[in-house]
């Protein structure tokens, strides 16, 4: 597939998030998530804002589900979400779930691999399950852990490869990524470029940060698709 580049909107305030969105569409990107700080801080009315002011752009929403499947799914769908999130470690019947509410509701569903020993088994079986995207995560807490106690840097790219190897869907790669890692994703097998935390959005603060945002943007856009 063409690379597709979505904007992580990790804040907490729908109307820094509005505005951040409305830069990152005017830069070229292509899909808005509904980031988990946004949805913790806002609920469904940041993705209700989200869908009214961009009704022509997928909009994500990164609820990293573990339960209440089909409900969880079927709320965000009907209030806008064009993609849903479940963990990779969530009951097997909480994957079917969400799989059955995209279904039937018209949405995508991502299934995020963060915290699997075997990220690249546990990515074979959500495709197995019906899942239309792969999330490939390390997350925040675990990279800073073990950087923290090891000085070892933790990074998705360390097992992308065996990921995008073992399904036949595509892969987003999540976690850490300088700019120069997310914008060679598409090389890599990983067609779905995330920009978020740390690269558009201050990871310690879920501000937006500091300085030309539209600008960086464009130009990872550009790279992305040349």
């Amino acid at each position: 597939m063409e690379p597709i580049v979505q904007l992580s909107l990790d804040l907490t305030d729908i109307n820094e998030a509005i505005a951040t969105a409305r830069t990152a569409v005017e830069a070229g990107v292509d899909w808005l998530e509904a980031g988990t700080p946004l949805i913790l801080a806002e609920g469904l009315n940041c993705v209700r804002a989200l869908r009214a002011e961009f009704p022509d752009h997928p909009i994500v929403a990164d609820l990293k589900t573990m339960d209440g499947g089909y409900l969880e799914a079927e709320m965000m769908a009907k209030a806008g979400a064009t993609h849903v999130v479940v963990m990779a470690r969530a009951h097997e019947e909480t994957i079917k779930c969400v799989v059955a509410a995209g279904r039937d509701h018209g949405v995508k569903v991502m299934g995020d691999n963060l915290g699997c020993q075997d990220k690249a088994a546990a990515s074979r079986r959500m495709e197995d399950l019906g899942v239309d995207y792969i999330v490939h995560h390390t997350g925040y807490d675990e990279r800073n852990g073990i950087f923290a106690s090891t000085g070892r840097r933790l990074s998705p790219l360390d097992d992308l490869d065996a990921v995008v190897s073992a399904v036949n869907i595509p892969v987003q790669a999540v976690g850490g990524l300088s700019i120069e890692e997310a914008i060679n994703m598409p090389k890599r097998g990983a067609p779905l470029v995330v920009i978020g935390a740390p690269l558009a959005i201050d990871a310690n603060s879920f501000n937006v940060a500091s300085g030309d945002l539209k600008g960086l943007l464009q130009e990872i856009t550009r790279r992305i698709r040349s």
